[in-house]
């Protein structure tokens, strides 16, 4: 039976079926991805795909053994130039999107809510993973396949990685509040103490096709349930949830920083009105005022 205590919103959780090559990792978004994308005046159906690229990267990146960081991307000639959500292993997430608002509106007036595919056209989906300064940045691409993101991180997986790999997203709106929620699911790889895995790989997907996504939203249903109405028969173990938190890297350091990389002249086409140089962040929105006297190089002794 389910833990009476809930997993709570903000939090991604792995799990394995019990005693089958099987395992998973549910991610359930909240206040988290409600801040990241109130940033912006997301038109509804690019909102929605930001939101399952965070919940996608929160999957993801909590399997990462490191401290590091998981970015996912996906880039195209459509009305959506970019998607790009940003995960580090403490738990942050970050993310934002580039769009032609008109073009949006243009695919968005059907009745179903346009997905990856329609928004971003043609182009590559990308799992970019960052390990810091001092190593080097691992990038798998693929093109982009299929009308969800969920369907482009399917390709992925199977062509980068050869790992048999299912995953759900979902985003909506409760009470005018954002949320999201994502599974994935992979299957452990043959080996002769396991054997075949493939009927255990079989049963479990016909499980996971009955998730729906207002179950993966649901702020009533909490994780132990829904992993406990989808797998009960055969049993699953819930390890350890990593919390997640809307959070950007943007300081007033990194901004100078990045403003002192321009010569004077190009710094003083940036002064406005008032006398100083204001920068916006493209992820958070957040503006930082800065004096171009701060960016001056102290002369050397």
């Amino acid at each position: 039976m389910p833990s009476s205590s809930p997993i709570p919103d903000d939090a991604v959780t792995a799990f394995q079926i019990e005693g089958e090559p099987v395992r998973g990792r549910l991610a359930r978004l909240g206040p988290a991805i409600d801040e990241i994308l109130r940033a912006h005046a997301y038109p509804e159906a690019v909102a929605n795909l930001l939101g399952e690229a965070c919940a996608l990267a929160a999957l993801v990146g909590s399997n990462l053994k490191f401290d590091g960081r998981l970015i996912i991307e996906a880039r195209g000639d459509g009305p959506v130039r970019f998607v790009v959500a940003d995960y580090d292993t403490s738990g942050g997430l970050r993310g934002y999107c580039g769009f032609d608002a008109e073009a949006v509106a243009a695919v968005s007036g059907g009745f179903a809510r346009p997905g990856a595919r329609s928004l971003l056209g043609s182009g590559h989906f990308m799992m970019t993973v960052d390990q810091g300064p001092d190593m080097d940045r691992y990038q798998g691409v693929t093109a982009i396949e299929g009308e969800t993101l969920a369907l482009c991180a399917e390709q992925y997986f199977a062509q980068s990685e050869q790992t048999p790999t299912r995953v759900r997203l979902a985003v909506g709106q409760f009470d005018g509040l954002w949320r999201a929620g994502g599974m994935l699911i992979q299957s452990v790889a043959e080996d002769d103490a396991r054997g075949s895995t493939t009927e255990a790989w079989v049963r479990t997907q016909a499980f996971f096709e009955t998730v729906g996504e207002d179950e993966l939203t649901d702020p009533e249903l909490s994780s132990q349930h829904l992993l406990f109405r989808l797998f009960h028969e055969d049993g699953v173990r819930v390890f350890g949830s990593q919390p997640l938190r809307a959070f950007c890297r943007c300081s007033q350091e990194r901004i100078e920083t990045v403003l002192k990389s321009f010569d004077a002249a190009e710094r003083a086409e940036m002064v406005e009105d008032d006398g100083r140089i204001r920068v916006t962040c493209e992820y958070c929105s957040k503006t930082y005022a800065v004096e171009p006297a701060a960016l001056e190089t102290a002369p050397a002794a």
